[in-house]
């Protein structure tokens, strides 16, 4: 299974005026384990960072979804928090989820988590929203070696029910991933039938 982490970065960037400067940098990447998430971030900026680069440090972080605008490059983490009532219907339980999402300002990430958590049908509140030192997100590649099950993003576009103006990432284990999984294997089963 899938998941996020994220990846420190140490390296040297020139700056705009010419001087160059030590950096450590976070990038959230998915993956399937550490060593995955190592081997991705090496891939993936090794054409982007002049010179040499290290990884500093990997930590598995725990997203439940990513709200992606592309007229933003700031990343927010917002705290959702929401009540779960058991079966029963006599007990109820504080469940509290992480969500990313990119946007100008904290106020513009509160409308665009509201708009992009409307589809949920659950009445929810948003006790913190902070501003995540997230450089970039490499979600998982589609044409990577990956088999279509393990997939876990998926563009908005292609979810009817979320309106939102950008992407969207579902994380692994939302709700999201299983209906989307089962969607492919329905479409896989009659493609095969025909």
């Amino acid at each position: 299974m899938n998941s996020w982490f994220t990846v420190k970065v140490k390296y040297t960037r020139q700056l705009e005026n010419g001087t160059f400067k030590r950096v450590s940098e976070p990038y959230l990447l998915a993956a399937m384990s550490f060593t995955d998430a190592e081997a991705r971030i090496y891939e993936e900026l090794g054409a982007r960072i002049r010179g040499e680069f290290n990884v500093i440090g990997i930590s598995r972080t725990e997203l439940h979804d990513i709200f992606v605008y592309d007229d933003a490059d700031v990343w927010y983490k917002c705290k959702i928090t929401y009540d779960k009532v058991d079966e029963d219907g006599e007990k109820s339980k504080k469940i509290a989820q992480q969500f990313l999402v990119s946007a100008h300002s904290v106020k513009d990430a509160f409308d665009r988590i509201q708009e992009s958590m409307a589809a949920y049908m659950v009445d929810f509140e948003i006790p913190s929203i902070t501003v995540s030192p997230i450089v970039e997100i490499f979600p998982f590649n589609d044409e990577s070696e990956a088999a279509p099950e393990s997939r876990i993003l998926t563009k908005v576009e292609e979810i009817e029910d979320i309106p939102t103006n950008g992407n969207f990432y579902s994380a692994p284990g939302s709700d999201e991933d299983e209906e989307i999984e089962s969607e492919i294997i329905d479409e896989h089963d009659a493609t095969e039938t025909e």
